[in-house]
């Protein structure tokens, strides 16, 4: 016969307490789930933290989310955290996203900016070269040392050097005559054309003309010479997990909350001024075929 006594009850009472207040530690532990984000680093990676932090804040104001932003060392580092969920949306380039929705089933491009169906890329010279801007293609270009920007851009890369063939018939190396050199970024583009340690150069249009219009860069040492015809680029890209981290229909509500940014110095920060549309898979199609032409896409 088992006995049950007042103290055995306080004992038992005080077990089942803790018990509780454990699975409650751990909960709070856990905490919030957050949704982690990242943007090619296509510019200064300082910068681009503190501006997409604001975009970040925005957004978790706006869906009841914390948002953390991930910086990524490179494109392909962003495409690579992407695919294995370290993060779940991002800011990509057209063919960073192409990349990423291949290696993603179910991925989608949810918003773009108002300029982004009708994106394009300016081809700089140093001002030595003598040459001004035309809208014919500078043939004068050939056999002048030339760089790209990131390996993975498709402003400073993928779409410039697409223009490059279709307009000389020959592949860069060919035209240039020698092999193609990469800078990394379009800011360290525009710097190194008009530095001369390059006689010119390729580059998203929006950096150069921001960083003309911030007084970073001299226009009359590096110069605009060419704009290539417009094309589809940069996207806000959804992963299919988000679904299951925050429920049916959050990325609709995402989408809705990016086009809904209507903050002036908010959109200044993410450099679309004209604010965000809706996009879709379909929209950059172009350019996954294109990439494919040129053995960018894996």
């Amino acid at each position: 016969m088992k006995l049950h006594t007042p103290g055995m009850r306080s004992l038992a009472a005080l077990a089942l307490a803790v018990l509780a207040t454990s699975a409650c530690s751990s909960g709070a532990a856990a905490g919030p789930k957050t949704l982690r984000f990242s943007a090619i680093p296509d510019q200064n990676s300082t910068e681009l933290e503190e501006k997409f932090g604001r975009v970040g804040a925005y957004l978790g104001e706006q869906l009841g989310v914390s948002f953390q932003y991930v910086p990524s060392t490179d494109y392909g580092a962003s495409v690579e955290a992407f695919k294995n969920g370290d993060i779940q949306l991002a800011w990509f380039g057209g063919l960073s996203g192409v990349r990423a929705r291949a290696a993603v089933p179910g991925a989608q491009a949810i918003a773009q900016g108002a300029i982004d169906p009708t994106f394009k890329s300016y081809i700089v010279a140093h001002t030595s070269l003598g040459l001004q801007f035309s809208l014919s293609f500078p043939h004068e270009l050939q056999g002048k040392t030339f760089t790209f920007g990131s390996r993975g851009s498709t402003s400073g890369r993928l779409m410039p050097e697409h223009f490059i063939r279709v307009e000389t018939g020959r592949s860069p190396q060919d035209f240039f005559g020698s092999e193609m050199s990469f800078s990394g970024s379009h800011d360290k583009t525009a710097k190194l054309v008009e530095a001369g340690t390059f006689q010119a150069g390729a580059l998203n249009y929006k950096v150069y003309d921001s960083m003309v219009a911030e007084g970073k860069l001299d226009p009359a040492k590096c110069v605009k010479i060419w704009e290539t015809p417009t094309y589809p680029d940069y996207n806000w890209t959804a992963h299919p997990d988000l679904e299951e981290r925050f429920g049916s229909g959050f990325i609709e509500d995402l989408r809705a909350a990016i086009i809904g940014m209507k903050d002036r110095e908010l959109l200044a920060a993410a450099q679309r001024e004209a604010g965000f549309i809706r996009a879709s898979n379909d929209n950059f199609a172009p350019l996954a075929e294109l990439a494919r032409g040129l053995n960018l896409l894996r």
